[in-house]
């Protein structure tokens, strides 16, 4: 085993005994990138000689008796919607072609403070609007999609080009390339994690979080990341909290939501069949699986979309007038389109939001987690445009990718991607587990609980 296939939780425990320095596991990670980035092409940008400085300071710091914590010394990739100064936050877009940011973005400085080695910027759909990351190849299949729009972050991590990254969630744009490329991926509760210095999507739906290798590194990274910042107007006014998901896995009265719902309709049946499956496991280990009925699906796809299109428009608004032909052509149509939207439809989106928190908040107090499909159908073809189920009814790929992820963003409430196995294809297939807000540490027990049910996860082929 090299260093680079270590999960953060190890590779930190190694580094706190010194068995393991910083500079070895950071050169064995830009080792591995040079090895897979041709084929996988996860970064925008890789920092290697910054990476290797900053390694050697944090292994003199070691030395000298002021170890920072679990992440100190630990190589990680930054979506490239997320500032860190001195270097490019492309967004992946022309637009931003020279772009340089001139500090750190909240998260940014948080991993810096806690030691953290950046390794560069990964890839994301255009402004993260999409759900596939074009430019970024499946890591278990580079002739599928990666998911989008964090699919260079998930890629990353799942092939050992980074020990764990940050991505963003605006509709499930961490929950579904974690899904699609079998690593964890975390949504926080709305305003756990401050945005400052962050690129906008739809600033009242946009999360910032984790992309690792186990729940366990998850609730590590989490823990420095969460916390207030005034500079953000949704950050909640709480203090940074401990989010290691502990050790054990007695889940006696959990209380487990299994949707009769919306989560399993359009749903492939061996997604549904390894989702069913974890239930199952959750059982075994305590839990009790209770029926439940999702409120308001019928309003899902209309309250994203009537939300999230605006406020791009609205953010976009000076550069689309300006330099429209900069823009990538999906991404420009939508923009457009929000342009043309009524102030009617983005009051009733917000109406219908407020109505399904509420009808969440009643749902989550029949139960503690919901457990559902993160993505209805593993990585697609990167040539599919469209998902046609055995009723006939044809969805498109972003649809059907965003289906069962946008729920969490609509609410607010936090959810976890967790692995759950592979397809007969050895397509990885992701559990999705949901809580009430702030019961992150009930999430990442539960999901830590589930994953120690399953058999150590290898890392996707290096070739």
């Amino acid at each position: 085993m090299q260093p680079s296939d270590l999960s953060l939780a190890a590779a930190a425990e190694a580094i706190r005994t010194r068995t393991l320095s910083p500079v070895e596991l950071v050169d064995s990670v830009l080792a591995r990138i040079e090895q897979v980035e041709p084929r996988l092409k996860a970064y925008v940008t890789v920092t290697a000689d910054a990476a290797r400085r900053a390694a050697r300071t944090a292994g003199d710091e070691i030395a000298a008796g002021h170890y920072r914590g679990p992440l100190h010394g630990i190589p990680m990739g930054l979506k490239d919607m997320i500032d860190a100064e001195g270097t490019a936050t492309s967004a992946s877009s022309q637009v931003r072609a020279g772009h340089v940011a001139a500090a750190d973005s909240t998260v940014a400085a948080r991993m810096a403070a806690a030691g953290a080695v950046l390794l560069g910027k990964t890839h994301t759909h255009e402004f993260a609007y999409g759900l596939t990351t074009p430019q970024t190849h499946n890591a278990w299949d580079p002739d599928r999609v990666a998911g989008g729009s964090s699919g260079g972050s998930a890629v990353a991590v799942a092939a050992g080009a980074a020990t764990f990254a940050l991505g963003t969630d605006t509709g499930g744009s961490i929950r579904v390339p974690a899904a699609l490329n079998g690593v964890v991926g975390l949504k926080p509760t709305y305003g756990l994690v401050p945005r400052h210095g962050v690129t906008s999507l739809s600033w009242s739906l946009d999360h910032v979080g984790p992309l690792t290798r186990t729940v366990e590194d998850a609730g590590l990274v989490l823990s420095a990341l969460a916390g207030h910042d005034p500079r953000d107007p949704a950050s909640l006014d709480m203090p940074a909290g401990d989010y290691w998901p502990g050790d054990g896995t007695d889940l006696t009265g959990l209380r487990v939501g299994v949707p009769r719902t919306y989560y399993f309709d359009h749903v492939d049946p061996e997604v549904e069949a390894a989702v069913r499956q974890a239930v199952e496991q959750l059982r075994s280990l305590g839990a009790h699986p209770v029926e439940v009925d999702i409120p308001m699906t019928r309003y899902v796809q209309a309250t994203q979309w009537g939300l999230m299109v605006p406020e791009a428009t609205a953010y976009h608004e000076r550069t689309l007038r300006a330099v429209p032909d900069l823009y990538q052509a999906d991404v420009r149509i939508l923009l457009e389109a929000g342009e043309l939207m009524p102030a009617g439809d983005y009051l009733r989106a917000q109406r219908s939001r407020t109505l399904m928190q509420q009808e969440w908040a009643r749902l989550l107090e029949e139960v503690d987690v919901v457990a559902a499909p993160t993505v209805p159908v593993t990585a697609v073809k990167a040539d599919e445009e469209t998902v046609t189920w055995p009723d006939g009814t044809v969805e498109a790929v972003s649809d059907a990718y965003v289906r069962l992820s946008a729920p969490a963003n609509i609410t607010g409430v936090p959810a976890l991607s967790v692995p759950a196995g592979h397809d007969a294809a050895g397509l990885p297939i992701g559990l999705q587990l949901l809580a009430r807000p702030l019961a992150e540490r009930l999430l990442l027990r539960v999901g830590h609980a589930y994953e120690q049910t399953r058999p150590a996860r290898a890392l996707a082929p290096a070739a």
